[in-house]
This record gives C-alpha cells, structure tokens and sequence, in this order.
C-alpha cells in the first residue's frame, strides 16, 4: 500500500502537470498528441524487454525497484532540457517523458505477476478498490496543493519556479516507493503450468477468443478515448481561460469520483465479475464528453469531471482485472505487456485521429433552429469522441464472457449494485424502517 501512496503523489504533483508544463513551453496540439501517444508507445517495448530481461534480476521486487528508481531520476531531464534548451522545449519534454513512461511500463510485468501470486482471485478487486482509493486520496491532496502552487508563482509571473518545484517532489518521492518495495517478500511464482515461451505462440495458443476479442475492445475504446483526451487542457486553460486553481479543481473532481466509487466497484467486479463491470462503465463512458457542448460553466464542468472520474475508476478497474483473470498464472507477465501494446496503440492511433480533426472540425455548427458556438471546435471533437466510444461499446462489448464463475443476475438488477446507486437504495430502505421504530 505505501508504495502506492508515494506513486500517487507523483501522479498528481507531477504526471497531472505534464500537459500543463508544455503549454507553458508554447506546445502545439501536435506536440500534446505526441506528449499523450509517444510515451505509452515506447513504454510498451519497455515491457516486451522487461519479460525478455527478467532472468537478470534475482526477483521480481529487484526489478520493479531498478524501474521506480528510473522514474525517479526521470523527472530531471523532463524539467532541466526544456529549460536549458527552449527552442525545443516541447520536443525534448515528449522525449524526457517517454523515459518516464518506458521506466514505468518496464515495472508494470513483474509488479502484476507479484501482486497476482499475493492475492486471491476473488479478493482482488476489493484490495485494488482500497488501494486505488487511498491513491485516489492521496493524488488528490498532491493535485490540490499542486494547482494552489502554480497559481501562487503565476501570480508572480514565475510559472516555471512552479512547476520545478512540483516536478523535483514528484521525482523524491517516487523514489521512496522504491524504498517501500524492499519490505515486500517475493514468493515464488506460482507455475503449475510451463509458460509460452514467445509472445506469438502466447497469442494463438495461451489465450482465448474471449480474451482476444477483449483486446480488441479495449484496444478501441483507448483510441476513441485519446481523440480527445489530451486536448482537454487546451479547452480549459486557452479556450476557458481556467486558472491553474481551476484547472486542478477540475482534475482534482475526477480523483474524488474515483476515491468515493472505487471499493464499490471492486466489491462489484468480484461478486459479478470485471465483464459486468465493463458492460455499464463501457457504456457511461461515452456520454461523458458529449456533456461539454452543454455549458461552459466552472461548476458544471467539475461535476462532468467527477462523474467521470466515476465512471472511468470502474473502467479501469474492469480492465486491468480481467486481464488477470483470463490467463494462466505462469503467462500473466506476457498477457500484461500484450494488453498494454494494444492499448497504447489504440491510445497513439487516437491522438494522432485528433490532431488531425481539430483542422478539419468546423468552430459552429448551425443547422435549422440548432445553432451551436462553443469557446472553440474542441466541445466537437469530444462530442465525436463520445459516439466512436459509444459504437464500439455496443458493437463488441457482447462478444466476450466472463472468464470466472460469478453471481448472474440481470441487468434491471444488477443496476442497483452500482456504487453510489447502491448505498442510496439501502438508505431509502432503511429510512421506513427506522420511522416505524419511531
């Protein structure tokens, strides 16, 4: 759980900033999608390298920790070269970021073969409930106390004092995760099973047409989700005019939607499996961007983020999990680096989509008595986003299953379960109740 804790912090004094930081560097929607898609690309290699690599470390937790300590000490070319080299400050942030990420990618495989032989199957979703919402928590407090930061030095017209003073804590204190790593026992994989020993031969024959088709939706849904995802900064700090308060206000809302929801949804995903869990969250993802032609306001913009957050913390959950679930003990460190290639090519393939759409996306739109003129064309493009999300979930979310045996039940029930839903309908039962006590 500590280690968590001190990624978390990073995440939200540092990760969270990064798009922030290349506006400040004069970055183009060009230089956000390859902020966005080049990293998660590269990092993907870093976890083929990193099963490849494995038999050098004497455990998994070695290996994990020489990549902690490599994200760590990433953070300063991501801060230094800009500075020292302005004129290609946005270039050498895409660069000094894919270091960031390929170090974290390069941990990914081990981490969840270690954490998978620590838990059960059916207590999974419970303890990364827990552990996500103390992240949630803790990443919050980082962003909050980030964004009052930067306002503080821009109020001062020193923007980069700022975001060097987050990025130098970021870097610290991801470090102390490493550290937090050297207490963890590294029990031996368990591998009743010899495992595929080449990716290709892991793809025709260690996984299931369930699980491929679930790549293929999970690889889908990340590319209709990065049409718009890196252009959300663009919209709030350029076209809104955020300051950077707002700004970490807003992000901050999302991490509160995740803290407030997450045990649900494990405790969800466990009892009705992470396939239950993708069938609602799938489908609320895709209502969440078209929200933002409705209105510009602050407020409402907040709320949108925190029922994103909501929902994106079961999505999450349900992806990662299933994962877990659909393999071989013995093939999961190679299941997990297919999973995160495709979706990191998802993830480039949509960014790119995007950039090239905010030429080509008109700034009004006016068809009989709809007139439409939003701050800018970016309120369109999510809205695009929205529907491709919404086409692919109702065009593949029903061609895979479960891989676990789980409590059924029908959608009309199973509604009810949802976090937030759920404690509201136990309320309002009780609430007769303790009147006829009374």
């Amino acid at each position: 759980m500590r280690d968590g804790l001190f990624q978390a912090t990073t995440q939200g004094a540092g990760e969270q900033y990064l798009s922030a930081f290349a506006l400040l560097l004069h970055a183009t929607p060009v230089h956000l999608s390859l902020l966005s898609a080049l990293p998660q690309l590269l990092g993907t290699w870093a976890q083929f390298i990193s099963v490849k690599v494995s038999h050098w470390f004497p455990s998994r937790t070695s290996q994990v920790f020489w990549g902690i300590l490599g994200q760590s000490l990433a953070w300063l070319p991501i801060l230094v070269l800009p500075l020292l080299f302005p004129q290609w400050g946005p270039e050498l942030l895409v660069a000094g970021t894919a270091l960031y990420f390929g170090c974290a990618h390069f941990t990914a495989p081990a981490w969840a073969s270690l954490i998978t032989n620590l838990l059960q199957a059916n207590e999974r979703g419970a303890y990364f409930g827990r552990r996500s919402q103390l992240m949630a928590l803790t990443s919050f407090a980082a962003l909050s106390l980030g964004g009052l930061l930067l306002t503080l030095f821009a109020q001062w017209h020193r923007h980069w004092i700022g975001f060097a003073v987050l990025f130098l804590i970021a870097g610290a204190v991801r470090s102390l995760s490493a550290h937090a790593l050297t207490a963890v026992t590294d029990w031996p994989a368990q591998q009743n099973e010899p495992a595929h020993r080449h990716f290709m031969t892991f793809l025709r024959h260690g996984t299931s047409p369930d699980f491929r088709r679930f790549l293929l939706f999970s690889g889908l849904i990340h590319a209709a989700v990065l049409i718009s995802g890196p252009f959300f900064v663009i919209y709030l700090l350029q076209d809104l005019h955020f300051s950077y308060w707002e700004y970490g206000i807003w992000m901050a809302a999302a991490i509160v939607g995740q803290f407030v929801t997450l045990p649900g949804w494990g405790q969800f995903g466990d009892r009705f499996g992470n396939k239950a869990l993708l069938a609602f969250t799938g489908l609320l993802v895709a209502f969440l961007p078209m929200l933002y032609l409705a209105s510009t306001a602050w407020p409402f913009l907040v709320l949108v983020n925190f029922l994103g957050g909501v929902v994106w913390a079961g999505l999450s959950l349900g992806l990662g999990n299933y994962v877990l679930d659909a393999v071989r003990p013995a093939d999961l460190a190679k299941a997990v680096a297919v999973s995160s290639t495709v979706n990191a090519l998802g993830w480039a393939a949509g960014t790119l989509m995007g950039s090239w759409l905010i030429g080509a996306v008109p700034a009004s739109l006016e068809l009989g008595w709809v007139q439409l003129h939003p701050a800018s064309n970016l309120p369109f493009l999510f809205f695009i986003s929205g529907l491709l999300r919404l086409t692919i979930a109702l065009a593949l979310l029903g061609t895979f299953r479960e891989p676990r045996q789980v409590e059924q039940g029908p959608p009309s029930r199973l509604i009810w379960e949802l976090p937030l839903i759920a404690p509201l309908r136990r309320w309002a039962l009780q609430r007769p109740n303790e009147s006829s006590r009374s």
